[in-house]
């Protein structure tokens, strides 16, 4: 495996970042400071990155979680609170890609594989992420258009998002988003600037893939032609670099 490679999976930094710590002699394989880019290593060799020794990389898995409300998104709590991997039975170290509210459900992918992460939550790659959100009260035909061609916050953040109105029964108004940004608690925030409560947040799907076929707190393991569909996702979506791709076989 190319040394960029494995400190990207092991989460160190991307592949490009990883090439600069590598030409400024911050890694070393076998005690050995490796300055040359393209070198291989193996799953005997020792790597160290900044100082640090770094784990034997596992076999690479993603699942994909529903993750249910009153549950942290974070490996662990000191507050003692329940986390996303308490729901998992793996107990490798794995870590939540990117997070989900306490109260927000849904699709949540969890894995090993830091470099799929970064792909998956950097808003470079501009990520499709999909959310039902039940609101009380309506947004406005100037306010879906506002979303649509991009808005500016008044806390400041600019967003951009596809709204569509699915239902409505009194002064309770359903909402599918699409955002692609994945910005800091964006969906709350959009209803917070129309200053309309928040009722429920409900993400459908993520990358193109979908929970709502597992019951809330369950679980899978994504198949290997998935992860190999959201890496190529990923490298489509970052002109120049798809031929330096290395997709998992």
């Amino acid at each position: 495996m190319r040394l960029n490679k494995y400190l990207a999976r092991a989460g160190v930094a991307s592949r490009r970042k990883s090439d600069t710590l590598i030409a400024a002699g911050l890694v070393r394989v076998n005690g050995v400071a490796i300055t040359e880019l393209g070198v291989n290593v193996g799953p005997d060799d020792v790597v160290e990155a900044n100082g640090q020794v770094l784990p034997a990389l596992e076999e690479t898995v993603v699942y994909l979680l529903h993750k249910p409300a009153g549950v942290i998104s974070t490996t662990s709590d000191p507050r003692g609170r329940s986390t996303v991997m308490d729901l998992l039975r793996d107990r490798r170290r794995l870590f939540p890609v990117g997070r989900l509210d306490r109260d927000t459900t849904g699709a949540l992918f969890i894995t090993n594989d830091g470099e799929l992460t970064n792909r998956l939550i950097h808003p470079r790659y501009g990520i499709r992420k999909e959310y039902l959100a039940e609101v009380r009260g309506r947004l406005t035909s100037t306010a879906l258009s506002a979303l649509e061609s991009g808005l500016t916050l008044t806390d400041g953040l600019r967003v951009k998002a596809r709204v569509k109105l699915l239902a409505h029964r009194s002064r309770r108004y359903s909402y599918r988003l699409t955002l692609t940004e994945g910005q800091n608690r964006e969906v709350k925030r959009i209803f917070a600037h129309f200053q309309l409560p928040l009722l429920r947040l409900h993400r459908t799907g993520f990358a193109g893939i979908s929970a709502d076929g597992l019951a809330p707190g369950k679980y899978r393991r994504l198949r290997q032609g998935e992860i190999k569909s959201l890496y190529a996702l990923t490298a489509a979506r970052e002109p120049g670099r798809q031929k330096q791709m290395d997709i998992p076989s």
